[in-house]
């Protein structure tokens, strides 16, 4: 009798483990990602490049993740060929950037317990940032229409840059039921402040010029959490 009651109360004392591990989730986490990068500026034709970044992240909850993500990439658009820009503009931006920025997922603001549906929707995230992008840009700044006119621009600079995001994060869990590896798979349109991403700041009398220099991203990121436990109010797992 006295083992059986022995197996019981170390089936109690696992499951009361198991139960609290999947309130747990690590705080601090790596993360490494590829995009792809269409820039949209003052030249009519953008190229689609690539560009790499790693985020060092702090998960306030584990559905609220704050990242310092350092980047760098390249922005490419026009041609010297008049059939291609009919201005002969032309422009290459090997760019480093370093961003801040926050996301929230849906799983912080519903109770997604017991809901399969739901539990697939918690993952879908909205976010925002602000940080700085550094240009080095190679331009054709002899017009090759009018050899006596050169463009007005920078080669190189640093920019403002407000990231708006939205995406949604696969999680993988271990064996405590704690997400440990998150797959993300998102959007981020990135707005710039001056006129650094083409290296052009023709006047808007001879070139139109009515919006802000911006490029956007489709990403693939993963990200490896570790240290700093902390708990959460809800199951994370949810079932």
């Amino acid at each position: 009798m006295k083992k059986y009651l022995l197996v019981i109360v170390l089936a109690l004392v696992f499951y009361k483990a198991k139960a609290q591990s999947s309130l747990n989730y690590a705080t601090y986490g790596i993360g490494v990602s590829v995009s792809s990068n269409q820039a949209y500026a003052d030249l009519k034709r953008q190229d689609k490049n690539l560009s790499y970044a790693v985020t060092f992240n702090y998960f306030y909850t584990p559905y609220v993740p704050i990242g310092l993500e350092f980047q760098l990439g390249k922005l490419s658009g026009g041609s010297t060929d008049l059939k291609i820009d009919r201005d002969g503009r032309v422009f290459e931006n090997n760019y480093k950037a370093v961003i801040l920025h926050m996301d929230v997922q849906a799983g912080e603001l519903i109770n997604y317990q017991g809901s399969t549906l739901l539990n697939i929707l918690k993952n879908f995230y909205l976010g925002a940032g602000i940080g700085g992008i550094s240009n080095d840009v190679k331009v054709q700044r002899t017009s090759v229409i009018d050899p006596t006119y050169v463009f007005p621009g920078k080669d190189s600079g640093i920019n403002l840059i407000v990231p708006l995001r939205f995406g949604y994060e696969f999680k993988f869990y271990n064996e405590y039921d704690q997400p440990n590896v998150r797959l993300d798979i998102g959007y981020q349109h990135n707005l710039t402040f001056g006129e650094g991403i083409d290296g052009y700041a023709d006047p808007s009398t001879k070139f139109k010029n009515n919006a802000l220099d911006q490029y956007r991203q489709i990403t693939v990121g993963i990200k490896v959490n570790f240290g700093g436990q902390n708990s959460y109010d809800k199951e994370i797992r949810g079932y």
